[in-house]
């Protein structure tokens, strides 16, 4: 999957991974993970999401990645923040205060770079990649994340012979199979999401779940 198939969803506004709410399963569960006030927050190929401005606000600092330019300049429009902006090699951060958003290739990039990290927040992020890109994904947080951070993954589940993704379905064995080494994994949390997203029963599906995992590095 080529950077430039995300530029051209987001120049075609063909955006329906983007939630226009702040995600139920993060308000639910974040407390889990025990942070401290103030703590810094990485969220993986983060988009335009809602889901920043909520971190930010519980008092953590955030740092989020995302490939295209136009879904972090969105995020700032939309949301009446002005952003920093400044260049650094082969990245540019926009900054507003404690939230970031380095407009970089997660994969191939360097040059951006995040600090004393405490936590990971992925909702859209392994869901998003094809099985190909999902190891090295995998390792790129695990490089990341010193031992003790904690992490909330969401994925979703569904026969994938009736659906085509992005979202791709990642099972609980391959969370463990890509995680399990650098990672402690506990499910926290499993609810069948087909009858509140109608456009995936459009497109065939007769099964879809959401999961919610707690991972710890070790």
């Amino acid at each position: 999957m080529e950077p430039n198939f995300w530029h051209e969803r987001w120049a075609r506004d063909e955006i329906g991974f983007h939630q226009p709410n702040v995600n139920l399963h993060l308000k639910t569960h974040w407390k889990r993970l025990k942070l401290e006030p103030g703590a810094h927050v990485f969220v993986p190929l983060c988009g335009k999401s809602l889901d920043l401005l909520w971190l930010r606000d519980q008092g953590f600092r955030v740092s989020g990645i995302e490939i295209s330019d136009r879904a972090i300049r969105d995020f700032f429009a939309e949301n009446q923040l002005t952003p920093e902006v400044r260049r650094l090699g082969d990245a540019t951060r926009y900054r507003n205060g404690d939230l970031e958003i380095w407009e970089a290739d997660f994969f191939e990039s360097n040059d951006w770079r995040i600090d004393s990290l405490d936590a990971v927040y992925d909702r859209a992020a392994l869901v998003a990649l094809p099985p190909e890109m999902r190891s090295a994904y995998a390792s790129r947080i695990g490089d990341l994340t010193p031992p003790g951070v904690r992490a909330l993954l969401l994925t979703l589940d569904y026969p994938s012979d009736e659906m085509n993704g992005p979202p791709f379905a990642v099972p609980a064995d391959e969370v463990k199979q890509l995680f399990g080494a650098r990672f402690d994994l506990a499910p926290i949390h499993s609810e069948d999401c087909l009858a509140r997203e109608p456009r995936f029963r459009a497109k065939g599906l007769t099964r879809m779940e959401e999961h919610v995992f707690l991972m710890q590095r070790n």
